[in-house]
């Protein structure tokens, strides 16, 4: 905590070293303990004395004199401050991760993407809009035999072929064939896709 045991001695627990959040809590927890029921595992939070906080994970014990009678409570705790941290670093980062998907999926932009095999593994609410495919429909399949016209398929895939190498491109114009038979003109930035190792894992492109 920062505190030495002079500083800390006395010294009201609850109100001098529990965060402001956890204080109704702590208290019940403690006045529980000094009615002789204790409460193991309870999570609380340490201010120090340079204002960080520790997350402890404590055994609320109740302490008893040699008559058995109760004269105060003893906590035993695990600090548990890098794994919850951790904790809400991984939940964070899976609703940013999540709020990313249903940004891509509504964007008013048709975003595709393949994996390393040619295969369709993103496509959004746009994309599906104007090919008349719905996700389901392209998910797994070839894009470039599948959706791209006869003439610029060698040459998308040429395109394919650099940005899993790591060369992207910007600006390419290619013809998709919608369901329909129509053709929709799209001009597509190719963006390598990695993964958190740095391997490139497909393609994303954003027309």
């Amino acid at each position: 905590t920062g505190y030495s045991r002079e500083e800390a001695y006395n010294q009201p627990l609850v109100a001098n070293f529990i965060a402001p959040g956890f204080r109704d809590s702590v208290q019940e927890v403690l006045d529980k303990a000094l009615k002789g029921i204790e409460t193991a595992n309870y999570e609380l939070e340490f201010h120090t004395k340079s204002k960080e906080t520790r997350f402890l994970l404590v055994n609320a014990s109740t302490r008893r004199d040699v008559d058995n009678n109760i004269v105060g409570v003893v906590g035993v705790a695990q600090d548990v401050t890098e794994a919850t941290k951790h904790d809400r670093a991984v939940a964070a980062a899976a609703a940013m991760a999540n709020e990313l998907r249903q940004l891509v999926d509504t964007a008013n932009a048709p975003i595709f993407g393949i994996d390393l095999n040619g295969l369709v593994n993103e496509w959004n609410d746009k994309t599906a809009e104007i090919t008349g495919y719905s996700k389901d429909e392209a998910m797994g399949k070839p894009l470039v035999s599948k959706f791209i016209v006869k003439k610029l398929k060698k040459s998308v895939q040429g395109v394919l072929d650099n940005a899993l190498k790591g060369k992207e491109t910007s600006n390419y114009e290619l013809e998709f064939r919608t369901k329909s038979n129509e053709i929709r003109y799209l001009l597509v930035n190719a963006t390598t896709r990695r993964d958190p190792e740095n391997n490139v894992v497909g393609v994303v492109g954003v027309a």
